[in-house]
């Protein structure tokens, strides 16, 4: 666990490596098709395998990833449901599950269950969705307070998924979405079951890293957004919401420069990694590995830490 770019992908492989492991990914973008750089997708390719087709990544099995069309929306619920089935077929194989993923909702509703709620309303959050896109997320954020002030609490008006959700739900059970959580959610990690292990790098040093990702990838960026256009996928599709892609849209329409755009996309990913990161130091019973040093990055060392640990 661990926020965008703080090298999850990499030691999950190193872990897959030294273990002989598969992997399943806890991330809610990465599960998209035709997006890779935008994403930080594994780079791999579709093949068999004994067990049948898989997403290869260096030959190791990278479970979830590049699946879904981006006209499609993909949940929490949609990840459990699949997870588990993966797990015992992993098993059986004689080879480790390894779960990598900065997604920490995914994470949390795998390991401690999720409450019984509506299902969602594509046409309400749509609705909901223009209303963050035209007036703002504190004018989401405060629908919100104004039916759920408890909810509007523990939400913040940033994760404007999470806001929408929220809202929804409240309106289709006809009752606050916080008389409908029963807590179990945010319970600790069952370390009894698993090894958990949360990457938390220095925030500069992070930065950094994310801009460096950001820059480096954004030629490639850029072509694919441009071919997920031409591909006759619209702006507002599930896909092009995720973290980055409106900034990128807006530099395809000439709306800002390549410049202003790097630097718009770092600080939505840092304000997302700062969000990741209070969720994860929550799990106290995870093995905190922290990155105060560029050096300190090492994979295989990371990795061996991990399994010896």
């Amino acid at each position: 666990m661990g926020a965008n770019a703080s090298g999850k992908t990499e030691i999950a492989l190193e872990l897959a490596r030294q273990a002989g492991g598969e992997i399943i990914s806890a991330d809610s973008k990465q599960v998209y098709k035709f997006m890779e750089a935008g994403t930080a997708k594994p780079r791999g390719s579709w093949g068999e395998t004994p067990a049948g087709r898989a997403y290869l990544v260096e030959g190791i099995p990278y479970h979830l990833v590049d699946t879904l069309d981006p006209r499609a929306s993909y949940d929490a619920g949609e990840f459990v449901k699949e997870a588990k089935r993966l797990l015992p077929e992993i098993w059986a194989r004689g080879k480790l599950p390894i779960m990598a993923g900065g997604t920490g909702m995914y994470v949390q509703a795998f390991w401690n269950g999720l409450d019984e709620l509506p299902p969602a309303d594509p046409a309400l959050r749509e609705k909901l969705s223009a209303l963050a896109a035209a007036s703002g997320k504190e004018v989401l954020h405060a629908e919100l307070a104004s039916i759920d002030p408890e909810a509007a609490l523990r939400i913040p008006p940033g994760n404007v998924q999470r806001v929408i959700r929220a809202i929804e739900i409240t309106r289709l059970a006809g009752r606050p979405v916080s008389q409908l959580w029963s807590g179990k959610f945010f319970n600790a990690l069952p370390a009894h079951e698993g090894k958990f292990v949360f990457l938390k790098w220095q925030k500069d040093l992070l930065g950094e890293r994310v801009k460096r990702r950001t820059a480096g990838r954004f030629d490639e960026w850029e072509a694919e957004t441009r071919l997920l256009l031409e591909k006759g996928y619209a702006e507002d599709c599930p896909g092009l919401k995720t973290l980055g892609y409106p900034q990128m849209l807006d530099y395809l329409a000439g709306r800002i420069n390549r410049q202003e755009t790097i630097r718009l996309i770092t600080g939505a990913s840092m304000a997302y990694a700062k969000r990741q990161n209070t969720w994860f130091g929550r799990y106290k019973n995870a093995m905190l590995i922290e990155l105060n040093k560029f050096e300190e990055y090492d994979p295989k060392a990371i990795a061996e830490r991990i399994l010896n640990a």
